[in-house]
């Protein structure tokens, strides 16, 4: 594929000249994301320790009245698209706006934007028109959605996967389940092999012409690691699986809108973790835009982990209490919202399968709702 870097960036005005890659690490290290674990001093007790819980719904899902009822304010949600437009446009945005404004709920994160797909992650022709749409999409958010950040990946063709999904759990539950092994034999994708390296390029590229219109903009881009966290998956690589590519993400442009999505189940698998709550306490609440609180449970007995098993949310390898103490600690007062839970009773009957069902989620954001409480009324005492 031709390179028209030059005539994209020359085309949009975007492009700023940078230092070295290794000029910008250090500066990330040894400015803008140290020493970010200080929160707010211990003050009178405060809701949900000021915490934004969500859940990852449509405005029509059935998991609405519940969120109402349960005092969840926030949405992480798509758009509603219309017939004959494009999702990137106003009206589309608009639309999706005021079906959440009805319902009471604010529209606080777009998660897998859906102007941002292979053509970019792979760098294929067509990319600059695919980069443009993103940013028309990133304005207009701001602008009719007043949404403040945007979750996305750099896992291109294969998103998070799964080996199983009705692992039997804690009572018959069935959990998700990833198994390395089983998923090896699976041949290449049409795309072939696809090596880091190129990831890497296709990344930095996408970031040097989004970041800076993120930060006029106010919008938070908030990266997801891969998930699950292990090297290739069919052919193609994954670059997001370490904490320090991830720091290697956040030097190219040092700044508050280029941030992550705590995702903590896909953290604790990777090999350069020390524990969740020593990471959430160094990147701190300018690096973390956004969480996804899930627990995990390990069955491979290695680092990165090739075979594990999600599960409820107070029977996995992550001290929730502590992860929890850690993000109050560091004063994160934006939006957190459960993730991939199991399939509980009559919804198994029902057929329902995957990690978005809504029982699991009414169980999830009462533990949450507890650990805050706990924790914030912890800290308002000492």
């Amino acid at each position: 594929m031709k390179d028209n870097r030059r005539d994209f960036i020359k085309k949009t005005a975007i492009f700023t000249t940078t230092a070295s890659l290794a000029g910008l690490m250090s500066t990330c290290t040894q400015s803008t994301y140290k020493d970010k674990s200080s929160g707010p001093e211990p003050g009178p007790y405060v809701k949900d320790g000021g915490i934004k819980f969500a859940f990852l719904n449509g405005p029509t899902s059935p998991k609405v009245p519940f969120a109402k009822q349960l005092a969840v304010n926030y949405a992480v949600s798509g758009v509603e698209w219309k017939k004959g437009l494009n999702p990137w446009d106003p009206e589309v945005i608009k639309a999706t706006k005021a079906a959440w404004d009805k319902e009471g709920i604010k529209w606080y994160v777009v998660e897998g934007p859906p102007s941002l797909g292979t053509k970019t992650k792979l760098g294929l022709e067509g990319r600059d028109e695919e980069i443009s749409n993103f940013i028309t999409f990133m304005k207009n958010l701001k602008q009719y959605g007043d949404v403040d950040i945007i979750c996305y990946n750099w896992m291109p063709v294969i998103s998070w996967a799964r080996t199983n999904k009705e692992r039997p759990g804690r009572g018959g539950a069935l959990m998700l389940e990833f198994d390395y092994e089983v998923m090896k034999p699976a041949p290449l994708t049409e795309y072939g092999e696809i090596s880091k390296e190129h990831l890497w390029n296709t990344l930095e590229y996408f970031v040097k012409a989004v970041m800076p219109e993120a930060e006029k903009t106010g919008m938070r881009m908030s990266m997801h690691p891969d998930d699950p966290q292990v090297d290739v998956i069919q052919g193609i690589s994954r670059i997001m699986n370490t904490v320090a590519g991830h720091e290697r993400l956040l030097a190219m442009y040092p700044k508050p809108c280029n941030g992550i999505t705590m995702c903590q189940a896909n953290y604790m698998g990777m090999p350069d973790l020390v524990d969740i709550p020593g990471l959430v306490r160094k990147w701190g609440r300018d690096v973390i835009n956004f969480v996804h609180f899930r627990n995990v449970k390990d069955l491979s007995g290695v680092k990165p982990s090739t075979h594990f098993t999600e599960t409820f949310h107070d029977e996995g390898d992550i001290d929730m209490y502590e992860a929890m103490k850690a993000y109050i600690e560091i004063g994160f007062d934006g939006p957190m919202r459960p993730d991939h839970v199991p399939v509980m009773a009559t919804e198994i009957e029902a057929g329902m399968r995957g990690g978005y069902t809504t029982l699991g989620n009414l169980f999830a954001i009462g533990y949450m709702r507890g650990l805050a409480e706990a924790v914030a009324k912890e800290l308002s005492r000492s």
